[in-house]
């Protein structure tokens, strides 16, 4: 029968060895929510699971859908796609608007940037149908992708966030879930598309082109910050999911509900402002550093090393200094097969804040699935063990 093994572990002090409760923000946004992706760790929720409506955030999930085309090579960012005549009326000047011509053939490439920079509702719809046929069709393959990363909380209506009378909804945690998965992805293709400080498409009556910028709120008023989304409605007020790195840290927040164009500006900057202020890093362990074993049970080997996969960090307050104690906690005995990298256990940490931070490992090498001599093998070994 398996059972949960957890070990103790020894890892370097901080200085010190005080503690204290984690820092709070006294942020004015009703709903709001910050993630540390280098740890995993969630530094602020404030009604994060709340239905709302995303309003123009919705539109990181076309985009999202895009890149993953993108990357299979199911389209390419070259291929033009038609502005239809019905979309056309429909969705010309239309709240925020990349002014896609009537009957004109825009690449992929410019309509992401018409999305991401300019949130042009009409460059969400033209893209949805040249990718998908039909915008419903197209929301179709969004919510596949909302299942699929475990948006367990939102739905999508609309490619463009449009009100839709609650079809469309999202919570704060799931719009940061997909932020992270954005980053986390689709790197090259996140960079080219969603820090671009302005875009220039279409023409003015009477002559001049149309230049937009960015309405990223942290974009020239925070290091770092490089995406991604803000949206308005009546209904939902002002919200902005975002992220910035700085010193191997990347946060991902999210505001929403705010009164004012203004008031989200501020709520953001001082918000993303707080995170990498009031957090710190703690480096673990380097990517491939052991860090344990795990017993195995039905393999060609009685045991397996267990390895970082990436960079170990915790995020820690900066207003304490604490020993940082770990344990590698799994369901053990492992079961083989094993695959090398897979993620078989978890170092859970206490950095002395009182909140456990539970961060991934994996197994070095692969172990077979042994036949009747392997377990007699491994059942000699054991008794002489």
């Amino acid at each position: 029968m398996n059972h949960f093994k957890i070990f103790a572990l020894a890892l370097p002090l901080l200085a010190g060895s005080a503690s204290a409760a984690a820092p709070s923000f006294d942020g004015t946004a009703p709903i709001a929510y910050m993630v540390d992706l280098s740890s995993g760790r969630v530094l602020y929720a404030r009604d994060a699971d709340r239905r709302m409506p995303p309003a123009s955030m919705a539109k990181m999930m076309t985009v999202y859908v895009a890149f993953k085309l993108i990357k299979e090579g199911r389209i390419k960012a070259d291929q033009l796609f038609n502005v239809r005549p019905d979309t056309w009326k429909k969705w010309n000047n239309q709240g925020s608007s990349m002014f896609l011509e009537v009957n004109s053939n825009v690449s992929v490439d410019n309509l992401l940037k018409g999305i991401v920079t300019l949130s042009g509702n009409d460059a969400c719809v033209v893209l949805a149908e040249g990718i998908a046929g039909t915008e419903q069709s197209f929301t179709d393959l969004m919510n596949a992708e909302a299942r699929r990363l475990g948006l367990t909380n939102s739905h999508f209506g609309t490619s463009n966030g449009w009100p839709d009378n609650g079809v469309t909804y999202v919570t704060a945690r799931d719009l940061a879930k997909l932020a992270a998965a954005t980053v986390q992805d689709f790197p090259d293709l996140y960079k080219r598309y969603y820090s671009l400080p302005s875009f220039t498409w279409g023409n003015r009556i009477g002559g001049g082109e149309i230049s937009q910028d960015n309405r990223d709120p942290l974009l020239g008023r925070v290091a770092g910050a490089d995406g991604l989304k803000t949206g308005h409605t009546d209904e939902a007020k002002y919200g902005f999911t975002g992220s910035a790195s700085q010193n191997g840290r990347r946060l991902v927040m999210v505001v929403a509900g705010i009164d004012t164009f203004n008031g989200r500006i501020s709520e953001s900057v001082r918000f993303m402002d707080w995170g990498f202020k009031a957090w710190r890093a703690q480096p673990l362990y380097k990517a491939g550093a052991k860090v344990g074993t795990a017993q195995v049970q039905g393999g060609w080997a009685r045991q397996v090393d267990l390895v970082a996969p990436s960079t170990l960090a915790v995020t820690i307050p900066n207003n304490i200094s604490a020993q940082v104690k770990a344990k590698v906690a799994y369901d053990g005995p492992l079961k083989a097969p094993i695959a090398k990298g897979q993620v078989v256990a978890h170092l859970v940490v206490d950095a002395g804040d009182g909140t456990p931070q539970s961060l991934p490992l994996a197994a070095s090498e692969a172990v077979a699935e042994g036949g009747f001599f392997a377990r007699l093998w491994t059942g000699f070994l054991s008794f002489f063990g």
